[in-house]
């Protein structure tokens, strides 16, 4: 067992260990700064170029790291994925299974939207219809994502279905509404709506409970956080 401080393994292999390091954290530097720019522009208007010029580093550096556009492409949906989990996901997971956790999950996308998270607003939002009809390996990984955040929407309206024993209820088609209606949202947001915000509750409040909309509800400017 070793019990000093000194690290064992011999300097080669540290200092590889440092380069990793380095170009892990470079490769995250560009790839944030990409996504902001791949949710205002989509990922056509990623260039290894306009990345170099605006981060103020080698357009060569660059090129060592993602090696084609593909690739830079590719890794820019990946992080905007991490980002996206980390701010709307993961806080959620605090909340009860169910109606507490859905409406925690659609309040956090509200509030990524609003803020906005990413200056186009949401990144799926300007990508996914720019790549839905050109098969490969980037409407691959964009379809990935969005199956995933249904999917993570079905799971709790299965919970709420459940506890509330709302019958017949089509969760695929609940799922679709919302999906719907936060897109919808997503625009109003980019074109100064607010009001977007409290039609996304009702209809959320309508899926929920069926029939039945609370009172003073309608009208009352919720706040999107």
């Amino acid at each position: 067992m070793t019990t000093g401080s000194a690290d064992p393994r011999p300097g080669g292999e540290r200092a590889g260990d440092r380069r990793r390091e380095r170009g892990t954290r470079s490769r995250r530097i560009v790839t944030r700064h990409a996504v902001d720019i791949a949710s205002l522009d989509g990922l056509d208007g990623l260039s290894f170029g306009r990345l170099a010029d605006d981060l103020e580093i080698s357009k060569a550096g660059i090129q060592t790291l993602f090696r084609t556009k593909e690739a830079l492409q590719l890794a820019t949906v990946a992080t905007a994925g991490e980002v996206f989990a980390e701010a709307v996901v993961a806080p959620s997971g605090a909340a009860p299974a169910g109606a507490p956790r859905l409406r925690a999950l659609i309040d956090r996308w509200i509030d990524y939207a609003a803020r906005p998270l990413f200056p186009g607003g949401c990144f799926w939002g300007a990508n996914l219809p720019v790549f839905d009809s050109r098969p490969g390996p980037i409407r691959d990984a964009l379809r990935r994502q969005h199956r995933g955040w249904l999917d993570t929407l079905a799971r709790e309206f299965e919970h709420v279905r459940a506890a509330r024993d709302l019958g017949a209820g089509d969760t695929d088609l609940a799922v679709f509404q919302i999906d719907a209606v936060l897109n919808a949202a997503n625009i109003a947001l980019r074109f100064d709506e607010p009001s977007s915000v409290e039609q996304v509750h009702r209809v959320v409040d309508g899926l929920l409970d069926p029939g039945h909309s609370p009172p003073g509800r309608a009208g009352t400017g919720r706040s999107p956080r």
